[in-house]
């Protein structure tokens, strides 16, 4: 018996979630459906879709991967072929956003609301990512597109260019290079750098410092910019940062000094992207020209 479309919505929202549980709680359907809709198109393509992991949901097959997309496909043409009777708009269906955890609170609501001004009959859903976890979804059709910066991506991944930043230095108030117009790495490798235990974040920012033939004093990581921002903020040490939220304070309410490097330094780039090897539905396509407006128009992390 062939799937039908209801049967591939279930295999794509537990490919999504990540676990049958998750799934069957966000589609308001019951576990033993989802289990049966499973073993149902797994009998009908007569291959095994997911493996089950320990204490951590399941994992999508090699095969599932590729039946997956091909699902993700169908079910987007379904979506559009009903849109098309809609009077609000022609682009309907779903779309996830996997948003890199620093980013998603400055952006992603934003973009949301915008999107939904020009694309109403479209379901966003956001999903905060590391630069680890986005990869990943992105490649288990779990994801659509990707908000994140241009780090520890495959050469395979479309990069939609939305902005561009210059990194900053990142001081305690009362610091000695605090009045300084501009401060350089080699100002900051005498104090104590904090950064964030992302991965690639931290090797990111170290090689900033070792492109100028600098090593900094290493104090601490963190698992979040904000308690980075707040470590700073109490006279822990010194960070250098690209995102920088409005109002220049730390949750815990201390002040924060940002200084412009004076070295020469690339380029940061805030980005779309998704993986090649995946259709892009007419959600994401809209979605991205969506976000190239917004932030053609908008101020990002100004002071």
């Amino acid at each position: 018996m062939k799937p039908t479309l209801v049967q591939l919505r279930y295999v794509v929202a537990v490919a999504r979630y990540g676990s049958v549980t998750a799934a069957a709680a966000i589609l308001n359907v019951s576990q033993p459906s989802i289990s049966v809709a499973i073993d149902n198109v797994e009998d009908a393509l007569g291959q095994k879709l997911f493996v089950r992991q320990r204490g951590s949901g399941v994992a999508l097959t090699s095969f599932g991967r590729q039946a997956v997309a091909k699902a993700r496909q169908v079910l987007g043409e379904a979506d559009e072929l009903v849109a098309l009777g809609s009077c609000e708009a022609n682009v309907g269906g779903e779309l996830v956003l996997g948003c890199f955890e620093d980013l998603a609170p400055y952006f992603a609501p934003a973009l949301m609301r915008a999107f939904a001004e020009r694309c109403p009959a479209v379901t966003v859903v956001i999903r905060d990512e590391t630069f680890e976890t986005l990869g990943r979804r992105l490649a288990d059709s779990a994801v659509d597109l990707g908000l994140t910066y241009d780090l520890g991506l495959p050469v395979h991944f479309k990069r939609v260019l939305l902005h561009e930043l210059r990194p900053h230095a990142l001081l305690p108030a009362g610091h000695v290079l605090a009045d300084k117009h501009a401060v350089s790495l080699a100002e900051l490798a005498s104090y104590p750098l904090i950064t964030t235990d992302q991965p690639h974040s931290w090797q990111h920012m170290l090689d900033l410092f070792l492109s100028r033939g600098l090593s900094p004093i290493a104090q601490s990581s963190t698992s979040s910019f904000e308690l980075q921002r707040s470590m700073v903020a109490n006279g822990f040490g010194v960070a250098v940062s690209y995102t920088r939220p409005h109002g220049d304070r730390s949750y815990d309410g201390l002040p924060l000094v940002c200084k412009p490097l004076s070295d020469p330094l690339p380029m940061q780039r805030i980005i779309l992207t998704f993986d090649t090897r995946q259709r892009l539905s007419k959600a994401a396509q809209a979605f991205i020209d969506v976000a190239k407006t917004w932030f053609a128009s908008h101020d990002v992390f100004t002071a």
